[in-house]
């Protein structure tokens, strides 16, 4: 059987990959350091929709972390 992923929305796919882009030596596979760079650089975006892209920041690095080996 095959695992269903969470559905997000747009915004959050693009602003992410985005990010991981443009910044991709200071992200890493840790959600609180990542939401707390988030926050370091002024990312002007609420509180909720901030973790939500620090989630999926964090899932992107460890598939691009496994993808390295």
């Amino acid at each position: 059987m095959f695992r269903m992923g969470k559905v997000r929305i747009e915004m959050v796919k693009r602003i992410s990959r985005e990010l991981v882009n443009r910044y991709d030596r200071s992200l890493t596979t840790d959600f609180e350091q990542n939401k707390q760079f988030l926050k370091e650089i002024g990312l002007d975006v609420s509180k909720k929709l901030r973790n939500k892209i620090a989630g999926y920041v964090t899932g992107l690095m460890k598939i691009e972390e496994t993808a390295e080996f």
